[in-house]
Protein backbone atom coordinates (compact mmCIF):
# COMPACT_ATOMS: atom_id res chain seq x y z
CA UNK A 1 0.00 0.00 0.00
CA UNK A 2 1.41 3.37 -0.96
CA UNK A 3 1.57 6.16 1.79
CA UNK A 4 -1.41 8.48 -0.01
CA UNK A 5 -3.28 4.54 0.16
CA UNK A 6 -2.63 4.36 4.21
CA UNK A 7 -3.51 8.29 4.58
CA UNK A 8 -6.79 7.54 2.91
CA UNK A 9 -7.90 4.38 4.05
CA UNK A 10 -6.62 6.26 8.07
CA UNK A 11 -9.14 9.01 7.21
CA UNK A 12 -12.15 7.49 6.30
CA UNK A 13 -11.95 4.03 8.03
CA UNK A 14 -11.48 6.19 11.41
CA UNK A 15 -7.92 4.46 12.40
CA UNK A 16 -4.54 5.65 13.94
CA UNK A 17 -1.86 6.52 11.41
CA UNK A 18 1.65 5.47 12.37
CA UNK A 19 4.75 7.10 11.01
CA UNK A 20 5.19 6.96 7.62
CA UNK A 21 8.95 8.28 7.78
CA UNK A 22 8.91 10.81 4.88
CA UNK A 23 10.25 14.32 5.07
CA UNK A 24 8.53 17.47 5.05
CA UNK A 25 7.94 18.13 1.26
CA UNK A 26 7.62 13.86 0.26
CA UNK A 27 4.67 14.84 2.87
CA UNK A 28 3.59 17.43 0.86
CA UNK A 29 4.03 15.55 -2.49
CA UNK A 30 1.68 12.57 -0.42
CA UNK A 31 -0.74 15.19 0.70
CA UNK A 32 -1.69 16.40 -2.93
CA UNK A 33 -1.96 12.58 -3.81
CA UNK A 34 -4.11 11.37 -0.67
CA UNK A 35 -6.54 14.38 -1.33
CA UNK A 36 -7.03 13.77 -4.57
CA UNK A 37 -8.74 10.20 -3.82
CA UNK A 38 -10.41 11.84 -0.49
CA UNK A 39 -12.22 14.93 -2.57
CA UNK A 40 -14.59 12.28 -3.80
CA UNK A 41 -15.59 11.65 -0.50
CA UNK A 42 -15.19 14.52 1.36
CA UNK A 43 -16.11 17.14 -1.29
CA UNK A 44 -13.47 19.76 -3.44
CA UNK A 45 -10.76 21.33 -1.35
CA UNK A 46 -12.86 24.79 0.09
CA UNK A 47 -9.58 25.75 2.16
CA UNK A 48 -6.25 25.62 4.15
CA UNK A 49 -4.70 25.34 7.20
CA UNK A 50 -1.81 26.01 8.68
CA UNK A 51 -0.77 24.10 11.90
CA UNK A 52 2.39 25.18 14.55
CA UNK A 53 2.55 29.44 13.82
CA UNK A 54 2.67 29.63 17.64
CA UNK A 55 5.96 28.27 19.90
CA UNK A 56 3.76 26.04 21.68
CA UNK A 57 1.85 24.36 19.44
CA UNK A 58 5.54 23.74 17.82
CA UNK A 59 6.49 21.95 20.60
CA UNK A 60 3.80 19.99 21.10
CA UNK A 61 3.64 18.28 17.38
CA UNK A 62 7.64 18.24 17.72
CA UNK A 63 7.85 20.43 14.10
CA UNK A 64 10.74 22.50 13.65
CA UNK A 65 8.19 25.09 11.45
CA UNK A 66 4.80 25.49 10.52
CA UNK A 67 3.01 22.72 8.46
CA UNK A 68 -0.12 23.14 6.04
CA UNK A 69 -2.77 20.92 4.70
CA UNK A 70 -6.16 20.98 3.04
CA UNK A 71 -9.76 21.52 4.37
CA UNK A 72 -12.75 19.57 2.62
CA UNK A 73 -15.94 21.16 1.57
CA UNK A 74 -18.26 18.50 3.64
CA UNK A 75 -16.46 19.60 6.77
CA UNK A 76 -16.63 23.29 6.36
CA UNK A 77 -19.82 24.60 8.33
CA UNK A 78 -20.45 28.33 9.02
CA UNK A 79 -20.73 30.13 12.78
CA UNK A 80 -22.42 27.17 14.63
CA UNK A 81 -21.77 23.45 14.11
CA UNK A 82 -23.78 20.44 15.56
CA UNK A 83 -20.92 17.37 15.49
CA UNK A 84 -20.92 13.66 16.64
CA UNK A 85 -18.02 12.39 18.43
CA UNK A 86 -18.46 9.25 17.35
CA UNK A 87 -17.14 10.47 14.03
CA UNK A 88 -13.47 11.45 15.55
CA UNK A 89 -11.19 9.60 17.22
CA UNK A 90 -10.39 11.74 19.25
CA UNK A 91 -10.87 15.51 18.45
CA UNK A 92 -10.24 18.96 19.31
CA UNK A 93 -10.79 22.18 18.71
CA UNK A 94 -8.96 25.06 18.04
CA UNK A 95 -9.72 29.03 18.35
CA UNK A 96 -8.23 30.58 15.16
CA UNK A 97 -8.20 33.62 12.87
CA UNK A 98 -8.76 33.01 9.10
CA UNK A 99 -8.86 35.26 5.70
CA UNK A 100 -10.26 34.93 2.62
CA UNK A 101 -8.08 34.82 -0.40
CA UNK A 102 -9.36 37.72 -3.15
CA UNK A 103 -7.82 36.13 -5.99
CA UNK A 104 -4.91 33.91 -7.39
CA UNK A 105 -2.13 34.19 -5.41
CA UNK A 106 0.28 32.40 -7.90
CA UNK A 107 3.60 30.68 -7.61
CA UNK A 108 5.58 34.01 -9.63
CA UNK A 109 4.11 36.01 -7.36
CA UNK A 110 6.94 34.74 -4.65
CA UNK A 111 8.41 36.02 -2.37
CA UNK A 112 5.48 37.66 -0.85
CA UNK A 113 5.84 40.44 2.15
CA UNK A 114 2.94 40.90 4.79
CA UNK A 115 2.15 44.60 3.02
CA UNK A 116 2.07 42.78 -0.32
CA UNK A 117 -0.04 40.29 0.72
CA UNK A 118 -2.71 42.52 2.90
CA UNK A 119 -3.99 43.55 -0.80
CA UNK A 120 -5.50 40.29 -1.59
CA UNK A 121 -7.21 39.43 1.60
CA UNK A 122 -11.04 40.15 0.90
CA UNK A 123 -12.22 39.40 4.62
CA UNK A 124 -11.14 38.37 8.09
CA UNK A 125 -13.04 35.77 10.12
CA UNK A 126 -13.12 34.28 13.18
CA UNK A 127 -13.35 30.18 13.04
CA UNK A 128 -12.99 26.96 14.88
CA UNK A 129 -10.12 24.42 13.60
CA UNK A 130 -11.39 20.77 13.74
CA UNK A 131 -8.76 18.89 14.33
CA UNK A 132 -8.78 14.94 15.15
CA UNK A 133 -6.01 12.60 16.54
CA UNK A 134 -5.39 10.25 13.91
CA UNK A 135 -2.06 9.34 14.84
CA UNK A 136 -0.38 6.29 17.11
CA UNK A 137 1.57 8.63 18.47
CA UNK A 138 1.69 11.96 16.88
CA UNK A 139 4.88 13.64 19.09
CA UNK A 140 6.87 10.90 17.51
CA UNK A 141 5.32 11.15 14.08
CA UNK A 142 7.45 13.03 12.33
CA UNK A 143 6.94 16.41 10.32
CA UNK A 144 6.51 14.78 6.88
CA UNK A 145 3.57 12.48 8.03
CA UNK A 146 1.39 14.92 9.47
CA UNK A 147 1.26 16.97 6.54
CA UNK A 148 0.54 14.17 4.15
CA UNK A 149 -3.04 13.83 6.94
CA UNK A 150 -3.17 17.90 6.37
CA UNK A 151 -2.31 18.11 9.79
CA UNK A 152 -4.73 16.92 11.85
CA UNK A 153 -7.56 18.71 9.97
CA UNK A 154 -10.82 17.64 10.24
CA UNK A 155 -12.76 20.36 9.32
CA UNK A 156 -13.99 24.09 9.86
CA UNK A 157 -16.50 26.19 11.40
CA UNK A 158 -16.26 29.93 10.08
CA UNK A 159 -17.44 32.93 11.39
CA UNK A 160 -18.69 36.67 10.31
CA UNK A 161 -16.93 37.73 7.36
CA UNK A 162 -15.48 41.07 8.15
CA UNK A 163 -14.25 42.64 4.75
CA UNK A 164 -13.57 46.67 6.34
CA UNK A 165 -10.44 44.78 8.75
CA UNK A 166 -7.75 47.36 7.78
CA UNK A 167 -8.54 49.35 10.82
CA UNK A 168 -8.05 46.34 12.89
CA UNK A 169 -4.54 45.94 14.83
CA UNK A 170 -4.97 42.47 13.60
CA UNK A 171 -1.85 41.02 15.66
CA UNK A 172 -3.03 42.47 19.04
CA UNK A 173 -6.62 40.78 19.30
CA UNK A 174 -7.55 38.89 22.09
CA UNK A 175 -8.99 35.62 21.67
CA UNK A 176 -11.03 33.52 24.12
CA UNK A 177 -11.70 29.76 24.08
CA UNK A 178 -14.94 28.94 26.52
CA UNK A 179 -16.04 25.12 27.18
CA UNK A 180 -19.38 24.72 28.44
CA UNK A 181 -19.64 28.27 29.56
CA UNK A 182 -15.62 28.21 31.07
CA UNK A 183 -12.56 30.00 29.72
CA UNK A 184 -10.12 27.54 29.13
CA UNK A 185 -8.11 29.90 27.31
CA UNK A 186 -6.96 32.92 26.53
CA UNK A 187 -4.27 34.86 24.33
CA UNK A 188 -3.23 37.51 21.81
CA UNK A 189 -3.31 37.12 17.87
CA UNK A 190 0.53 37.89 17.94
CA UNK A 191 0.64 33.66 18.17
CA UNK A 192 0.46 33.65 14.98
CA UNK A 193 3.98 34.16 13.52
CA UNK A 194 4.20 37.64 15.20
CA UNK A 195 1.20 38.77 12.77
CA UNK A 196 -1.63 36.76 11.38
CA UNK A 197 -0.26 37.95 8.13
CA UNK A 198 2.87 36.38 8.76
CA UNK A 199 1.54 33.66 8.79
CA UNK A 200 -0.15 33.65 5.29
CA UNK A 201 2.98 34.96 3.87
CA UNK A 202 4.50 31.58 4.95
CA UNK A 203 1.84 29.56 3.33
CA UNK A 204 2.01 31.51 0.04
CA UNK A 205 5.39 31.19 -0.23
CA UNK A 206 5.48 27.64 1.18
CA UNK A 207 3.26 26.88 -1.64
CA UNK A 208 5.10 28.87 -4.43
CA UNK A 209 7.97 26.35 -3.43
CA UNK A 210 5.75 23.42 -4.32
CA UNK A 211 4.95 24.84 -7.86
CA UNK A 212 0.84 25.45 -5.93
CA UNK A 213 -1.60 27.76 -6.23
CA UNK A 214 -3.75 29.91 -3.45
CA UNK A 215 -7.01 30.00 -5.18
CA UNK A 216 -9.37 32.78 -5.27
CA UNK A 217 -12.63 32.50 -3.02
CA UNK A 218 -10.29 29.49 -0.67
CA UNK A 219 -10.26 30.08 3.45
CA UNK A 220 -7.05 30.22 4.91
CA UNK A 221 -7.23 29.06 8.94
CA UNK A 222 -3.98 31.01 10.36
CA UNK A 223 -2.80 28.64 13.50
CA UNK A 224 -4.75 28.65 16.96
CA UNK A 225 -4.28 31.83 19.15
CA UNK A 226 -4.84 28.98 22.40
CA UNK A 227 -3.61 26.06 22.95
CA UNK A 228 -5.40 23.16 21.44
CA UNK A 229 -8.41 21.21 23.80
CA UNK A 230 -9.29 17.79 23.06
CA UNK A 231 -12.63 16.90 23.57
CA UNK A 232 -13.41 14.91 26.69
CA UNK A 233 -16.96 14.27 26.08
CA UNK A 234 -20.09 16.13 24.82
CA UNK A 235 -20.11 19.87 25.33
CA UNK A 236 -20.54 22.91 23.78
CA UNK A 237 -17.99 24.91 22.72
CA UNK A 238 -17.38 28.73 22.00
CA UNK A 239 -14.84 31.13 20.95
CA UNK A 240 -14.52 34.49 20.44
CA UNK A 241 -12.17 36.80 18.57
CA UNK A 242 -11.85 40.71 19.64
CA UNK A 243 -13.38 42.76 16.79
CA UNK A 244 -14.31 39.41 14.62
CA UNK A 245 -17.02 37.82 16.47
CA UNK A 246 -17.55 34.02 17.59
CA UNK A 247 -17.95 31.04 16.53
CA UNK A 248 -19.54 27.85 18.22
CA UNK A 249 -19.84 24.20 17.76
CA UNK A 250 -21.74 21.65 19.86
CA UNK A 251 -20.33 17.77 20.45
CA UNK A 252 -22.55 14.86 21.42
Amino acid sequence: MTHAAKVVANRLEGGRLDGLAIAEDEGYAVQNEANAALAARLGAIAGHKIGATAEGMRKLLNVPGPIAGDVFASTVHEKRATLRLADYVHPGVETEMAVRIGRDLTPDEAPWTKERIAAVVSAVLPAIEIVDNRYVDFPKAGAGTIIADNAFNAGSILGPETTDWQHLPLDRLTARTLIDGKEVGTGLSDELLGHPLNALVWLADRYAGLGRTLEAGHFVSLGTITPVQWIKGPCEVRIEVEGLGEVEVVFE
